[in-house]
């Protein structure tokens, strides 16, 4: 997939949703959903926070968004995340029917984009979404980076 201009542009929003993430002390992963160049919906990764192992900064991301569209099925988005999704996440974009996801870097020990599994690139599935990578990647990394560093 060829990555577009405004990419980097809501990579950087996502990035901030990445960050308000870390000052909670939730894993530092952000998200934005866009549909024809306006945000429809921005989400972060709180899990703990919010005493909910599916609120990951996609699936916060997508729900925010469904409601805003008043719709389950999110035909002609883009998923901008920090990081690369996890199985659970790519399973409720594919479902929720996102037409691109772009992420910043890869997740080494759970990415299912192009890391560990390519789910993206299954032919069983009914609905095929475009994706892209790099975007911001270097910054997305070292806020990971630091987070963990912070932890040890």
């Amino acid at each position: 997939m060829k990555l577009r201009a405004a990419d980097s542009h809501w990579m950087a929003l996502a990035l901030a949703r990445a960050q308000h993430a870390a000052s909670i002390g939730e894993v530092p992963v952000g998200a934005v959903l866009v549909r024809d160049g306006e945000c429809l919906a921005a989400g972060y990764n709180h899990p703990i926070s919010a005493c909910d192992p599916t609120l990951h900064a996609e699936i916060h991301a997508l729900r925010l968004g469904a409601q805003a569209a008043g719709n389950y099925r999110l035909p002609g988005t883009t998923l901008y995340v920090t990081i690369e999704p996890c199985t659970m996440c790519i399973g409720a974009i594919i479902h929720a029917r996102v037409a691109r996801v772009v992420f910043g870097a890869r997740e080494p020990r759970a990415g299912a984009v192009v890391s560990r599994l390519q789910l993206l690139d299954q032919s069983h599935y009914n609905h095929r979404i475009e994706w892209g990578e790099g975007v911001m990647a270097a910054e997305s990394a070292e806020l990971m980076r630091d987070f963990f560093r912070s932890r040890r």
